[in-house]
């Protein structure tokens, strides 16, 4: 295995000399079999399988590069949660737009904090693959005695747990940072988990996809860790700092910022109601103060539970 196409070139050249990703996942270090490449054509020549692990908002633009390098047989998989931004496009459809549709593709998707995962502590994702092939030979290739992968046929559901799940896990941070307990957690979640169900329906995924570990799995995971960079931009904004002041103090890309945006923006469109996601929404481009969304949420009008899981 070859890693390359890392944007901070110093930070590449520190991995191909020591052998781990020293800022990100210090004291990890690469497995005999994986090299770092400076040259993104060299790291995918002689290839079958591209594995692309970019942000959302870089996923088009990785394509368009790698695009002339792939050969008749190549195959691509993705680990991007989110939608394309304006477009409001799942990553599967970017995908399909820049490389073709008759390409094999596939997107990697779960609870999977990378710190665990290197650690070696026991972990288990989704492949979800427009080929079953393509979504079992990957599932054979990434699974050890620490590291299981489930295959599924639903990469429209997979993809919008992934996407949805950030922004519901800053509006978890912020109820927690504002102190409203454990009842306020697990009820944001479980209404978080009919929003994005109701998205994901709405946009032809499969219902018993959200009940998975790509989505309820990711969603509890990333609602509940302090290791979450969405959970922890939540907890910043309840302190009062801006997104910009928390972005910096976190120092790592937070998926659910521009998530939220986009989610808004489609759901918007779709006709969908997601208040949760639309308050997260509000607090961040809006400026709306988190006590007041939350009280914007507790003062909506009252219905039936089963009523409102309805798409």
């Amino acid at each position: 295995m070859r890693l390359g196409g890392v944007r901070e070139l110093d930070l590449l050249a520190t991995m191909v000399t020591e052998g781990e990703n020293a800022r990100y996942l210090p004291g990890v270090t690469f497995p005999p079999n994986l090299t770092a490449c400076p040259d993104i054509e060299a790291c995918i020549n002689g290839a079958r399988d591209i594995l692309v692990v970019v942000p959302s908002h870089g996923l088009r633009e990785t394509l368009v590069t790698i695009r002339p390098l792939l050969g008749p047989r190549s195959r691509v998989c993705w680990a991007t949660k989110g939608f394309e931004l304006h477009t409001g496009k799942l990553p599967h459809q970017v995908a399909a737009e820049v490389l073709g549709s008759e390409l094999p593709t596939a997107v990697l998707s779960g609870p999977t904090f990378a710190k665990e995962v290197g650690a070696g502590l026991p972990t288990a994702m989704t492949i979800a693959a427009s080929d079953k092939d393509f979504a079992q030979d990957l599932a054979i290739a990434l699974s050890s005695d620490s590291f299981r992968a489930y295959t599924s046929d639903d990469m429209i559901g997979v993809e919008v747990g992934g996407a949805v799940k950030n922004v519901l896990a800053i509006g978890a941070g912020m109820s927690d940072g504002l102190g409203f307990g454990a009842n306020s957690r697990i009820a944001l979640i479980s209404r978080g988990l009919v929003e994005m169900t109701r998205l994901g329906v709405a946009l032809g995924a499969k219902r018993e996809t959200f009940m998975g570990l790509a989505c309820m799995g990711d969603l509890v995971l990333t609602c509940t860790d302090n290791l979450s960079r969405n959970r922890r931009m939540g907890l910043a904004l309840a302190s009062g700092k801006t997104a910009q002041q928390a972005q910096q103090e976190i120092q790592q890309v937070v998926e659910g910022v521009l998530a939220a945006e986009a989610v808004n923006e489609v759901a918007e469109n779709l006709g969908i109601e997601m208040p949760i996601c639309h308050q997260v929404y509000r607090i961040l481009y809006k400026g709306a103060p988190p006590r007041d969304a939350v009280g914007a949420l507790m003062g909506r009008e009252l219905k039936s539970e089963q009523d409102a899981t309805d798409t």
